[in-house]
């Protein structure tokens, strides 16, 4: 007996509609597999371990950067002075690693510089009600112009033996970035799933004006988000300083927020916030990582990566928005 056509009908769109919640759900890492295998058959050096580690290696401090900005777009904004304030980090926390002789206390300073300038972003966002993107472009500005004026625009070098131990060092065959990566990931991954502060965070960027109906302070919860976001940038400036034991006011950080951006957007956060993973964005990335670095292996022109990385922001927004 034929099955009735409404009776296929429904089965097809049972599936379709299976199929759509994969793609939804999944879309990052189905991309991440595809791009893995093809640049496996592009290049045989593609697999070697020590290239694998060099690409960890190298997304660890955009990766760190990126775990803060997810917090802030979950909520609805954007941050585009993490370069800047990255810079403005690593300078002073050179001058007091020199100063005082203690790494600790570079690393204290390091924290506090960067949750202050967090803390000043959240306030003129959630306070002053003023746009993220305008709040922060000018952060953008005042942090680069503070670290240019405090170093004469040049370069400041650690003068402390041992601090570029904190980058430089290794577990096995790991490099300490990839850890301090992976532990700050499993950190914002618990406050952001496993917390109220993180189901808050959602609401706002889902509707803000209902979370605020409903009981959140959502202009506490907003100043929070943007200043662990800037403890995040500390974290990275603190990998990238004691790595190359120097920082440059006028070079480091530069088009980082670009990146880290992009690696959210890549990794299925909304641009309007209210939706979104840490696992997405740790796949976003690795994306990115994995296409650099193909594109070096593959000898194509280091001017061109910033077209790839702004046609791949524009390919993720477009199929966010077909979903």
């Amino acid at each position: 007996m034929a099955e009735p056509e409404f009776e296929r009908a429904k089965r097809s769109t049972k599936w379709n509609s299976r199929l759509s919640w994969i793609w939804t759900e999944y879309s990052v890492i189905i991309a991440f597999l595809i791009l893995f295998v093809v640049s496996s058959i592009l290049s045989p050096r593609f697999l070697e371990f020590s290239n694998l580690m060099n690409i960890l290696m190298q997304v660890s401090i955009i990766g760190v950067i990126a775990l803060g900005m997810t917090m802030i777009m979950l909520s609805g904004g954007i941050d585009l002075s993490v370069g800047s304030v990255l810079a403005l980090v690593g300078v002073f926390s050179v001058i007091a690693l020199n100063a005082s002789g203690s790494i600790f206390i570079a690393i204290i300073t390091a924290l506090a510089v960067g949750a202050f300038t967090g803390f000043l972003n959240g306030f003129m966002v959630a306070k002053l009600k003023i746009a993220a993107f305008i709040a922060t472009l000018g952060m953008m500005a005042a942090a680069r112009s503070i670290a240019l004026y405090t170093s004469d625009g040049g370069s400041i070098s650690g003068e402390v033996e041992g601090f570029s131990a904190i980058s430089n060092s290794s577990i096995g065959a790991v490099q300490s970035p990839i850890f301090i990566f992976g532990l700050m990931a499993v950190l914002v991954f618990i406050l952001l799933h496993q917390t109220r502060f993180g189901r808050y965070v959602y609401a706002i960027g889902s509707n803000e004006k209902g979370a605020l109906l409903s009981g959140i302070r959502v202009d506490r919860i907003k100043m929070a988000v943007y200043t662990l976001a800037g403890m995040l940038v500390s974290v990275a400036a603190i990998i990238e300083t004691s790595r190359l034991n120097s920082i440059s006011s006028s070079s480091s950080g530069q088009l980082y927020e670009l990146d880290a951006i992009a690696a959210v957007i890549i990794g299925g956060t909304r641009m309007t916030g209210g939706r979104g993973k840490v696992v997405g964005t740790l796949f976003g990335v690795l994306i990115l990582g994995i296409l650099n670095n193909m594109m070096n292996l593959m000898n194509v022109s280091p001017y061109l990566q910033g077209f790839v990385t702004g046609l791949v922001i524009i390919i993720a927004v477009v199929f966010q928005k077909r979903e």
